[in-house]
């Protein structure tokens, strides 16, 4: 079935005519009333699960393409950056056209194909946002299989049955390929009611992933394997010192080494395109560039501005009269807990592979920003973004990294300069000091218990740099209707609504180099200062920290899925409070993006080490369309936790920012995995929600409460120290 061969010949749908109607008078209405901090508040609210698609979801034949063979290939404008996005997509199409899951096949949309999600991969939104509207199209694209082969039977469509790939009225049959053989123009009929979940035959099933052969036996599927024939590289000079600006280039010395191609002067870079890599870095390290640099940024520098109290508060969240309590009532108990910078440390760097030819541009890339991509390049050359072609490839790592894709415009004018293919990556060093990273940040809380031990009123307050702001994925316009950063806030606010008087405020810095994205957003520091505290309210009140927590929770749907967790999570740990031979348990809870984990952890202290033998995860993402992948987004999501919290910091000497290197910068090691992690799933809801972020929550204040019953320190910055 080709692509373009699809004729629409149905109605535009009334209901979608009212949804797309309604955003758009919502963002007028924002406009005029988002200043009110209330009106604020509840859009807060509202975002923290944005599972929504932003795309094609209505012409299947954009989607699929139906081979002779029987096969289906799956047109995926989500990327997979290894989270097992394709393989449930898989389930999603093969469910609803009725056809075995292993003759599914799902690739990378190109751009050209039009199939292009108008927002990004990331968020932990691709499943649960497809979850309607790929199973639709599916769904579509069987009826129009289906009334194609009843012209070709000569029966009606009432007549036919599909199973496995095959249609069949009485003794005739025909394949999904013998179909499309024939059809010319499709028509597309109205969709027809999707399967309900007690008929599931493949979604639910732990199905092996389907990129896992190309990934064991090495195949080239990574934007850094990418090719071109004629291919060039290129090298782009880089400041190490933050701030800097590019001012001007000698490129004489350069310009006369061996391999080099062309040197290329921008206003705002200078680089190398070269027959080689190596020959386009030493020649790229040969240009003397002059950069204007307005200040040796210092770590002690960026520590001042990240305080609680400095610069403009925003109130996310408030219930009751917390803040007037707190003021004026003795007995506040009063903690801060702080994080340092973050380095996303991906295997793969970021880089492309771009080929300008005329008005026209190929760039093969890995992003999770397909849609920005284009827009970015088809601008900077001047171009129709009609005429630029992104091919996303398999990312070597994501986690919010490439959500900023500047090297794709590098790689373009590159391209551009010579008229040929030009492959252009940042080597580690370059990757460490130009990341977009996780910020650092400052928590202030208080609160006053009750007599009966219960919390009175509880306030939190977070000092963080910019998340969302400055990104692309985030209009200008909307820091000053926002207020607040909606990335640095992530599991910020209090989950405890029987609580009477809770409050959450942001302060939002803007620091003097990139943070952006990073995986949780501000979950991990936020529920690590969070859950940390009511750890020490527990204790204060002299109450187990699992009921503290379980008596404090609403009984509402959001309450009841958190209250489910909490207690699977202490019932599959056997939970138990305090130091057991050498070693304690502690416990964390969260909510991120409507979906509620607890954690129980085990932990000992060896040689001054803190050491986590066994992790309790229990999650509740709703409809577990893979289990073994939704086991396995834990998994990962948790050691990715234990790494930052017990290992990882960037730091910032004479206006650099330093470890520019794997080893120098502390990661886990595979000696430093629990021997053990147990995931237990629960389903609160029939639909997919968000999975691989919210496992990461509560796996800081989890440790941090462990190693509380062990020594009796309470731990209030990441990485860990011991006393």
């Amino acid at each position: 079935m080709s692509q373009s061969e699809t004729k629409q010949k149905r109605k535009f749908s009334r209901r979608k005519f009212l949804v797309r109607s309604s955003v758009g008078v919502g963002v007028l209405l924002g406009a005029g009333y988002l200043s009110r901090n209330m009106m604020r508040r509840y859009l807060f609210k509202m975002v923290e699960a944005p599972f929504f698609y932003s795309g094609d979801t209505k012409t299947p034949s954009l989607w699929f393409e139906v081979l002779a063979s029987n096969e289906v290939i799956l047109h995926s404008s989500k990327v997979e950056m290894g989270q097992g996005t394709f393989t449930s997509m898989a389930q999603l199409a093969a469910e609803e056209l009725e056809i075995d899951v292993s003759k599914v096949k799902v690739v990378h949309a190109d751009t050209a194909s039009g199939n292009i999600d108008g927002l990004s991969t990331g968020g932990s939104t691709s499943i649960a946002s497809l979850w309607e509207p790929l199973r639709q199209l599916a769904a579509t694209m069987r009826e129009m299989l289906k009334m194609e082969a009843a012209k070709q039977l000569g029966t009606a469509v009432s007549d036919l049955s599909v199973a496995d790939g095959v249609i069949s009225s009485g003794s005739q049959s025909l394949t999904f390929g013998e179909v499309v053989k024939q059809v010319k123009e499709w028509e597309i009929p109205d969709t027809p009611p999707l399967k309900d979940n007690g008929s599931f035959k493949v979604i639910g099933k732990p199905i092996p992933r389907v990129d896992l052969r190309d990934k064991v036996m090495g195949a080239p599927i990574f934007g850094m394997d990418a090719s071109l024939p004629g291919m060039l590289y290129g090298a782009v000079a880089r400041s190490s010192q933050i701030g800097a600006q590019f001012v001007s280039a000698d490129t004489s010395t350069a310009e006369k080494m061996p391999g080099v191609i062309k040197i290329v002067t921008e206003p705002d870079f200078v680089g190398v395109v070269a027959r080689s890599r190596m020959e386009a870095e030493n020649a790229k390290n040969a240009i003397k560039v002059t950069w204007q640099v307005e200040k040796d940024w210092q770590l002690e520098d960026i520590e001042d501005m990240i305080q609680v109290g400095q610069g403009t508060p925003m109130t996310i969240q408030k219930a009751g009269r917390a803040k007037r309590i707190l003021d004026n009532e003795e007995d506040i108990i009063t903690s801060d807990f702080k994080s340092p910078i973050g380095a996303h440390a991906q295997i793969e760097p970021n880089g492309a592979l771009v080929h300008v030819e005329g008005d026209k541009a190929t760039v093969i890339i890995s992003t999770q920003v397909v849609d920005i991509t284009r827009k970015e390049v088809a601008e900077r050359l001047g171009i129709p973004k009609e005429n630029v072609n992104v091919k996303p490839t398999f990312l070597g790592g994501g986690f919010g990294r490439r959500l900023h894709t500047p090297n794709a415009i590098q790689a373009s004018v590159l391209s551009k300069a010579v008229g040929k293919p030009v492959k252009c990556f940042f080597n580690r060093k370059e990757e460490f000091q130009h990341d977009t990273f996780r910020p650092p940040t400052h928590h202030v809380l208080r609160a006053k218990l009750r007599k009966d031990g219960l919390i009175k009123a509880i306030e939190h307050n977070v000092s963080s740099g910019d998340v969302a702001f400055g990104s692309a994925l985030l209009p200008p316009i909307a820091t000053p209707i926002l207020g607040a950063d909606i990335g640095a806030w992530r599991g910020g606010m209090i989950q405890y609504g029987k609580i009477p008087h809770y409050r959450a405020v942001s302060w939002r810095v803007k620091l003097p180099f990139a943070t952006s994205w990073w995986r949780s957003l501000g979950l991990l520091a936020n529920t690590f200062a969070i859950e940390s505290f009511m750890d020490e309210l527990a204790i204060k009140a002299g109450k187990d920290p699992v009921q503290f927590r379980l008596d404090q929770i609403q009984d509402d749907e959001a309450g009841r899925r958190l209250k489910s967790v909490i207690q699977a999570a202490a019932d599959k740990a056997d939970w138990k409070d305090g130091l057991q031979n050498g070693r304690a348990m502690g416990f964390a809870a969260s909510t991120d993006a409507a979906t509620p984990a607890a954690h129980v952890v085990e932990v000992s202290i060896v040689d001054n080490a803190i050491k986590v033998h066994k992790v309790t995860c229990a999650i509740d993402p709703g409809l577990a369309v893979n289990p073994d992948q939704v086991k396995a987004q834990c998994e990962g999501s948790i050691i990715m936790g234990m790494s930052a919290i017990l290992h990882e910091k960037m730091t910032v000497i004479d206006g650099e920012l330093q470890p520019t290197i794997y080893g120098a910068y502390k990661m886990a090691l595979m000696r430093d995995a629990p021997k053990e992690i147990d995931v237990v799933l629960l389903e609160g809801t029939g639909v997919p929600g968000a999975v691989g972020e919210p496992p990461m929550g509560p796996i800081g204040a989890a440790i941090a409460n462990a190693v509380f019953r062990i020594n009796g320190q309470r731990l209030r910055e990441f990485p860990f120290e011991l006393a």
